[in-house]
């Protein structure tokens, strides 16, 4: 146990008890009785379902709008930074509107990690990582199913390596923003940082989605920007050309 000393608007020293909460058991069977654990994999799916929904339909939106040969404008579309805003913004919502659920992974990355650091059992790991995938290819059908042909013609969403990258550089520049994101999610919801400012849960989602948002800044023009394996899987699986089959192996080969 640590004490944590803090000061107070009039001076005054106030000290909170911190605990380091036990790690998660390797196997909890007792968590397949209880209904919490199946409504969080619910929300788990319906949340990575509507990631990919509005993502993908905001990147096949643009392509749309900037494509010369079908009267579109070379100067507009909501662009790369739109894209990246789309990305992020739409993980600080989901990651708000379910931290209380689910814990907010929408992304076996993150997941993986925190199975890692035995903040989540391998039991709920496993399911939250099969609900994510499933949510995300779902997502994607239902854009395929709403644009059959804007789809199949702008690419899916898919993550596909940009021409002059090697593969070492796309799997390089999906391991380092992988890590910016797990590692924002790590520092966002440090149980210590949260017993010493009550504010931190409040602003947890906003640091994980400006990452997601900085991380496409960064390398959409690399590999379309993966950093989740669920969403390079859900695009790849719906889309299915093979070089989508071949540049998600790059892009998810950090996790698997």
């Amino acid at each position: 146990m640590a004490n944590d000393i803090e000061v107070g608007g009039q001076g005054e020293f106030h000290a909170k008890d911190y605990h380091d909460p036990p790690p998660a058991p390797l196997i909890d069977a007792e968590e397949l009785t209880q209904w919490s654990f199946y409504r969080a994999i619910i929300a788990e799916f319906i949340a990575t379902l509507l990631f990919l929904y509005i993502t993908v339909l905001t990147v096949i939106g643009y392509k749309s709008q900037t494509d010369a040969n079908h009267g579109g404008d070379g100067c507009g579309g909501v662009g790369i930074l739109g894209i990246g805003w789309a990305f992020g913004g739409m993980i600080f919502v989901l990651v708000y509107c379910t931290a209380g659920i689910s814990g907010g992974h929408i992304n076996p990355a993150v997941t993986f990690g925190l199975f890692l650091a035995r903040k989540v059992s391998l039991v709920r790991a496993v399911m939250y990582m099969v609900a994510q995938c499933l949510g995300a290819i779902c997502g994607c059908g239902l854009v395929k199913a709403f644009q059959k042909s804007y789809y199949t013609r702008y690419g899916g969403g898919a993550n596909e390596l940009a021409d002059g990258y090697s593969t070492g550089t796309g799997l390089g520049a999906e391991i380092i923003g992988t890590f910016v994101l797990v590692y924002t999610v790590f520092s966002a919801t440090d149980p210590k940082r949260n017993a010493r400012d009550s504010h931190v849960p409040v602003l947890a989602p906003l640091p994980i989605g400006f990452a997601v948002f900085m991380v496409h800044l960064a390398t959409i023009s690399v590999t379309g920007t993966g950093i989740n394996p669920a969403r390079s899987l859900g695009a790849a699986v719906i889309y299915n050309k093979e070089k989508a089959w071949d540049d998600q192996v790059c892009t998810n080969r950090i996790l698997f």
